[in-house]
């Protein structure tokens, strides 16, 4: 394992190579994880979407499938997560006109030997992207940030939440 300030990086060996991290002798528990993020665009962006006039339809609900499912790929897209039974993804995209934009919240469940961050971060960035694929058209400028673990619980590590 390499050595860090916060002590060591589980996805590597002593040889300092990337390797997935062996979680057969871990306990089974419930687990739970929440990311947040948010996409600002122009009030005029922010308006289409929120009174339903997007050309490509319910953006919002369109993002929402897209985040459950990006949740469900996610060992197919980060090279060393585990594949997991994943048994809830919610997504909460609530607009925000101080932003302008949304705010999106994505939490999964899950009863595994491994936590659950990883797939909620790529549930509400999913999300994200697919609010500025949904319109783009008509604002290339829109902005995602803020994409963070607001809440971790379960397993060895305990529970975590953000400040």
């Amino acid at each position: 394992m390499v050595d860090t300030p916060a002590g060591k990086l589980s996805h590597f060996d002593a040889e300092g190579q990337a390797h997935m991290v062996d979680v057969t002798d871990k306990a089974v528990t419930d687990r739970v994880a929440v990311a947040a993020c948010h996409i600002k665009m122009a009030r005029e962006t922010f308006d289409i979407i929120t009174e339903g006039r997007a050309k490509k339809g319910d953006v919002l609900g369109v993002a929402r499938l897209a985040g459950i499912m990006g949740a469900k790929r996610t060992s197919d897209l980060i090279p060393l997560c585990h594949p997991l039974p994943i048994t809830k993804v919610a997504l909460e995209l609530t607009p925000d006109a101080d932003l302008p934009g949304v705010r999106i919240t994505a939490t999964v469940k899950t009863t595994g030997q491994t936590g659950v961050e990883m797939e909620a971060l790529t549930a509400a960035s999913t999300a994200a992207l697919t609010v500025y694929d949904m319109a783009k058209a008509v604002d290339k400028a829109m902005e995602i940030g803020g994409l963070h673990v607001v809440l971790k619980d379960g397993g060895k590590s305990g529970r975590y939440e953000a400040s």
